[in-house]
């Protein structure tokens, strides 16, 4: 959590990601202002058996999910990861 965003927000970016289908888990949510507008950024695992294209449709549905159904997100990343190797402990060398 950075530049003062609520608590509150984090735990509702956490409750509309867990909603979508075939989300295992979620290392990370980082929610910062970019001026006016807020920014969300969410790593998510899935299963490590699903292709490149099944993944990133997930990806896609997270941020669509994200920001119809938060109407103060201004954008939202989606970072998917196998389950069992995600979050940024595993992406640093």
């Amino acid at each position: 959590m950075l530049d003062g965003v609520e608590p509150e927000i984090v735990d509702e970016i956490r409750h509309v990601v867990s909603r979508v289908e075939n989300v295992r888990d979620m290392t990370e949510i980082r929610v910062r202002w970019l001026g006016p507008r807020l920014y969300a950024e969410v790593n998510v695992a899935v299963d490590p058996q699903l292709s490149v294209e099944e993944g990133h449709a997930i990806a896609v549905e997270v941020q669509q999910r994200m920001i119809h159904d938060l109407s103060y997100l201004s954008n939202a990343i989606v970072h998917v990861d196998p389950l069992g190797s995600s979050g940024e402990v595993f992406h640093r060398s």
